[in-house]
C-alpha cells in the first residue's frame, strides 16, 4: 500500500478518532500532517503528542494561547479560528479526512476542494447546505469525494458509476434509532440521555439524536442526490434495525447488489483510507449465521417527521435544505440542553421552513446568509 499523508479535520470526534485508530494501527501506510478539532484542547494536544503533526489548529480562538501552551515544547506549530480551520484543509496532504460536524465544515471542505484534494467525507451538511454549489466546485478543481458515511460508502462500494443509465433505485437503510418501537404518544416525554443512545452505533451526540428523529437518514437523502448519478425519486429509505445491510443499489435487470458488514464506523473510514485498495480493520467479522435474520420495514414518516420533512426540502430544492438543517441545529442544541422536548425539534425546522426566504444559493456568502437567517428565525420560534 502507498504511504499516505493526512489532514484530520475534527480529530477529536467520533470520526476523527476512529481515524486515527486505523492509523495507529498501520503507521507504516499513514502520517498525519494536519490536526483540527473545535473546543477540546487537551484532547487534541494529547493526539498531537502521539501522531506529531506539522500543524494543530483550534477552531475557537480563544483557545489558542492554551494550545499553544499544551504544545510548547514539540515544534508543532499551532493555529486558531475559521480562517484557520480554512487554511489546515488548504495545506498539502494526500487525503483531508472531512469530520468536522455540522456547517462549521463548509468553509475547510470547499478549501480542500479548491486544491484538488482527495476528500474523506463525514460532514454531510457540505453537501444539504451546499450541494450544487459544492459538487459544481468539485467539478472545477478536479477533487475527489469519498463518502465516510456508512450508507453512502456502501453506495459507492457497489455502484456501477460507468452506466448510470443502469441504474434503477438507490436504497438507504436506516436503524430506525431508539425510538422505532416506542409508541408515538410517549416521545414527548423522552430525554436527551434516551435520545443519544443508538442500539448500534457509537456516535457523538448531535449524530445520535437525528438518528433518533431520522433527520441523519434524511439529510444522507439529500447528500445522496447530489453525490450519485439519479434523480430525486430514486432515492429510497428502508428501516433495517441489525444496521448488517448499509445500502443498496437496484439495476434495471432486476439485480440489487448491497455492502453488509458490522456498526463499526472503521469499515467505511477504512473503505476511504485504503481506497481505491483495501486494509485490514479490528472490525469484527460478520456472522450471518449468529445474527440469525434480517428484518425491514417501511419508515413512519407520521411518526418520524424529520424524515419526511428532509425529503421535502430535497424536492423543493433552492435554500430549502440548508434552512432544514439549520434550523435542525438550533433544535437539537436546545433539546441536548433540555430546553424543548423531542417532538419540538421537528416543528421547529417545520416553522422556519415556512418563514426563511427560499432564494437559491449560488455562492458560500449565500449558503451561510440562508444559514444565518435560519438560525435566527429558528432560535427566536423557541424563545
Amino acid at each position: 500500500m502507498t504511504h499516505k499523508s493526512l489532514t484530520i479535520l475534527g480529530a477529536t470526534g467520533s470520526v476523527g478518532l476512529s481515524t486515527l485508530d486505523l492509523v495507529r494501527r498501520s503507521p507504516d501506510g499513514y502520517s498525519v500532517t494536519v490536526l483540527t478539532a473545535n473546543e477540546r484542547v487537551k484532547e487534541l494536544a494529547s493526539l498531537c503528542r502521539e501522531f506529531k503533526p506539522e500543524l494543530a489548529v483550534i477552531g475557537n480562538p480563544d483557545r489558542y494561547h492554551e494550545l499553544c501552551e499544551q504544545l510548547r515544547d514539540t515544534g508543532i506549530q499551532c493555529a486558531a479560528g475559521s480562517d484557520a480551520l480554512a487554511g489546515a484543509a488548504a495545506e498539502p496532504s494526500d487525503m483531508v479526512v472531512a469530520a468536522i460536524v455540522g456547517a462549521a465544515g463548509l468553509r475547510p471542505v470547499l478549501a480542500a476542494v479548491r486544491r484538488g484534494a482527495t476528500i474523506a467525507l463525514a460532514n454531510k451538511e457540505c453537501l444539504v447546505c451546499a450541494g450544487d454549489f459544492m459538487m459544481q466546485e468539485v467539478e472545477q478543481y478536479g477533487a475527489q469525494l469519498l463518502p465516510v458515511d456508512s450508507e453512502h460508502n456502501a453506495i459507492f462500494q457497489v455502484l456501477d458509476t460507468k452506466s448510470p443509465a443502469s441504474i434503477k433505485k438507490l436504497t438507504l437503510t436506516a436503524s430506525g434509532g431508539p425510538f422505532l418501537n416506542r409508541d408515538t404518544a410517549t416521545l414527548a416525554v423522552v430525554t436527551p440521555a434516551e435520545a443519544v443512545a443508538h442500539p448500534n452505533w457509537d456516535m457523538g451526540a448531535k449524530i445520535s439524536v437525528d438518528s433518533a428523529t431520522l433527520m441523519n437518514k434524511g439529510l444522507e437523502v439529500i447528500e445522496a442526490y447530489h453525490l450519485f448519478p439519479v434523480e430525486k425519486e430514486q432515492i429510497s429509505v428502508i428501516v433495517h434495525p441489525q444496521s448488517v445491510i448499509h445500502s443498496m443499489v437496484e439495476y434495471i435487470d432486476g439485480s440489487t447488489l448491497a455492502q453488509l458488514g458490522s456498526p463499526d464506523m472503521r469499515i467505511p473510514i477504512a473503505s476511504c483510507l485504503a481506497w481505491p485498495e483495501r486494509m485490514h480493520t479490528p472490525a469484527k467479522q460478520l456472522d450471518l449465521a449468529a445474527i440469525g435474520s434480517l428484518t425491514f420495514q417501511e419508515p413512519d414518516y407520521g411518526k418520524f417527521k424529520c424524515l419526511a420533512l428532509a425529503r421535502d426540502a430535497l424536492a423543493a430544492g433552492g435554500a430549502a435544505p440548508a434552512i432544514l438543517n439549520a434550523a435542525n441545529e438550533v433544535a437539537v442544541e436546545a433539546f441536548l440542553g433540555g430546553y424543548i422536548g423531542f417532538n419540538d425539534i421537528a416543528s421547529t425546522v417545520e416553522k422556519t421552513l415556512t418563514k426563511c426566504d427560499m432564494k437559491e444559493p449560488h455562492s458560500l456568502s449565500n449558503v451561510f446568509e440562508i444559514d444565518d437567517e435560519a438560525r435566527r428565525i429558528a432560535a427566536s420560534l423557541l424563545q
